[in-house]
This record gives C-alpha cells, structure tokens and sequence, in this order.
C-alpha cells in the first residue's frame, strides 16, 4: 500500500508550500519536468506581465522575462547537474526600469509522495543592494581618484617647496613651511650682526665676459658663498649681482657675542675659500684674479618680511645694515673691515687692527673700524672646508659646490683612470 494514496497531492502541495506563501521574495515550485506547479503572492507581484504561471514550462519564464538563452540553458544544466542552482545576477526590464535579481533553485524529493518531486525556487529582489553597492564604488572610485588628486597636489607642493628652498635661506624656509607661530612673522626688533660683500671690479668684468663664462662664475661664487654661510647659521639675506647679503641673530640666536663671531668666522672662510677656488676659476678662462671686499657690523635693526601684496622679502632694515654696506665699500681687496660695535664682541676670540674713523654717508657721528688681521685669518681656520679631505697620498678638494652629482661623475671617471693605470703598472711587472 502506497501512503500517498491516502491524501489529497494538492492539499499536500499547499502545506509543504505553506513557508513560501507569504515570503518576501518570489517563490516558485515546478515538477519534475519543470512545469510550474504553484507561485507565492510576491512572485505574481513581481512579474504581474507574466499573468497566470499554472503548467508553464519555467525556462519559458525566464524567456518572457528577456533574459538570454544562455541563462535559461545554464539553469537547466546546472540544475539537472548539480541538483540546485544560483544565478547570482539577473537584470530584468520592468517598466523601463532595470531591476536585479537572484535566482535560487534546488530540486525536491520525498521517499513518502511522488507529487513533490520537483523543483522549488525563489526570486531575490537584489535592486535596492545593487544601487547600493554601485553607489559605494562610485563613492571608492571617487575616492581613489581623489587620493590620486592628492598625491600628485602633493608631489606638486613639494617640488614646488623644493624649488621654494633654492629662492630662499633654510632659516626662512623653515619659518615659513615648518613653524606653526604665526606671529612669528610679524616684525621684530632685534640685534643682529649684518654681513656684505662685493666682487672688486666686477662690472668690469661683467662686460668682458662671456654670458655663459660670467654665470658659470657667479654661480660657483654664490653657491660657495651659500654653502658657508649656512655652515655658520647665517640667514641669507638676498644676493645683488655678484654682491651677498647675511645676517645674523634671526630668526634663531645664539647670543649677540656668538653671532658677531659665527658672522666673522663666516667672512675669514669665505676669504680663504676665495683663495682656494683662484686656480679653478682660471683654468675656466678667467684671467683675471677675484678678489672680494667684506663688511660686518652690529645693531638693532627691524626684521620682518616687507614688500608688497604680490611679493614678500624677509629681510632688515636699520642702520647697521646700511653701516655693513658703507664699510664694504670701504675695504681694500681681501679685507674685512668691521665697526666697533661688533669689534667689542669678537675682539677677545679675533684679532683685529684699528683701520679708520669714518663718518660714512647717511651716519652724524665718526664710527670706529676695525680690519680683521691676516694672522687671525690663517690661525683660526686650520679646519678645512666640508668639501677638502686630505688622505696619505691623495687630497681632495670639489672646487665647484654648485654642482656635487657632476663632481660625483668626474670622480668615477677619475677611478677609472687609476684602475686602468694600475693594470698597465701589473702588466709590464710580469713582462
């Protein structure tokens, strides 16, 4: 005896069904021929234009609901196959409107009724979830190509920093990019320690030298000039020409004693590195010998930035400054000439001799100068530049700063000359 026999397939169809009926999704159930045999309320809502499902054969279906026929032959091999089946992404047109859907399906089996054999199934409404997850890639997208934005602002900033550090002194640099007190840039009172120098006769020499010959030397000039000059904590001022412009004692001091030595200590290096530097700057072609004429003095002056809306210099303004360049002007070729001011500070460290009272231009009272002595010069800088080392057979001195990578090169170039020097002196030993 059979125990289906003793129900009702239909009554037992809607029972087993019953879980369905009122389901959020579009629930289907199909024979085992895929006949569809009973639909949930949402599905007949879902699909209103299909009308009534009762017997269709379910790939017709998904047929009148324009999906291709690869999905309609994928779901009946998959299902044959695997015995259940996902279609994870369904587009289907309603209204105009495209909506998304999932497709479950498995088939069913009962050792007890034959009739529910079959296939059961449900539609997924996944619209709402895919404007969603379209909506956060379009928000990660954004994302993404706003970091890109950022990045490359930021490369740009910074090699426009890079480029900022060149027009201007790592002091002021700093300042300005790293220092977050505002009112660090307003203007100040302070004493400083005021450097000038010029090249002697160096408008004559702008007119008889090449444009490319006479930027090669200013260029070296300067860049020797810079190089001291932040090895001593100087601000660098502004370059005029051939002429250079430092300060000491802003916007950091070490003392108004240990910023007129750095200042002086600054000028004797700079002399002697002039020295140094006579043969390269011959051997470039210039034949005449470059000599430079310092100043210094110390006051108060007023420091701050001044200029105009559209463009700014950190510099000082003050007596001093103006005394700096009249005893500049003053000093025969090679000296450094300082006023009394900064003499009292240095004199018990550097010896100097008395030079000239002097009323200069612009100033009511006689000033006391002073001239550095060469003694001092030759005593106090035994230490050799960054750029000079001394070995037991070879020295080494990078007479052009401006360009270290080229200097770099050149000694690569040199190495190789000795290696191939050496195999010669190996080869003609064995012979």
């Amino acid at each position: 005896m059979v125990l289906e026999e003793f129900f009702n397939s239909k009554k037992v169809i809607d029972l087993s069904f019953f879980n369905f009926e009122n389901a959020i999704t579009a629930a289907y159930f199909a024979d085992k021929d895929f006949n569809v045999v009973r639909v949930n309320k949402n599905f007949r809502n879902f699909f209103p234009a299909l009308g009534n499902l009762q017997g269709v054969y379910f790939p017709d279906i998904l047929k009148a609901l324009g999906l291709p026929d690869e999905v309609q032959q994928e779901f009946t091999k998959t299902i044959k196959e695997n015995g259940q089946v996902l279609l994870p992404r369904l587009e289907i047109e309603q209204n105009g409107e495209i909506k998304v859907y999932s497709l479950l399906s498995t088939i069913t089996q009962s050792s007890d009724f034959s009739f529910l054999h079959g296939i059961q199934g449900q539609f997924v409404d996944r619209t709402n979830e895919d404007t969603l997850r379209k909506e956060k890639e379009k928000l990660i997208e954004e994302q993404l190509r706003n970091q890109e934005l950022i990045k490359q602002k930021s490369e740009r900033l910074e090699a426009i920093s890079k480029r900022l550090a060149s027009y201007l002194s790592p002091q002021v640099y700093s300042s300005i990019f790293e220092d977050a007190d505002e009112g660090s840039k307003k203007h100040k009172r302070k004493n400083l320690t005021v450097f000038f120098s010029d090249i002697v006769r160096f408008t004559d020499m702008s007119d008889t030298l090449e444009p490319e010959l006479l930027a090669k030397l200013v260029n070296n000039y300067l860049s020797e000039m810079t190089n001291i000059a932040i090895e001593f904590g100087g601000t660098i001022d502004k370059f005029i020409g051939d002429a250079v412009m430092v300060f000491f004692g802003d916007p950091k001091s070490e003392g108004d004693r240990q910023d007129a030595l750095n200042c002086a200590k600054m000028a004797i290096r700079m002399q002697q590195r002039v020295g140094e530097l006579q043969d390269y700057w011959k051997n470039l072609g210039i034949g005449e010998e470059i000599q430079v004429r310092m100043g210094i003095s110390t006051g108060y002056c007023t420091v701050g930035d001044f200029g105009s809306q559209q463009r700014l210099d950190y510099t000082a303004f003050g007596s001093p400054v103006n005394l700096a360049a009249r005893l500049e002007s003053l000093a025969s070729p090679g000296e450094i000439v300082v006023s009394e001011q900064c003499f009292e500070l240095i004199s018990s460290d550097i010896e100097c001799t008395p030079f000239k009272t002097v009323t200069p231009k612009g100033f009511s009272r006689p000033i006391n100068t002073y001239t550095v002595s060469k003694d001092a010069t030759s005593s106090l800088l035994r230490q050799q530049s960054n750029y000079k080392k001394f070995g037991n057979r070879v020295s080494i001195d990078i007479f052009d700063t401006s360009d270290i990578n080229a200097a770099i090169i050149e000694l690569k170039e040199i190495e190789k000359e000795f290696e191939k020097l050496l195999k010669n002196d190996t080869s003609v030993g064995t012979k």
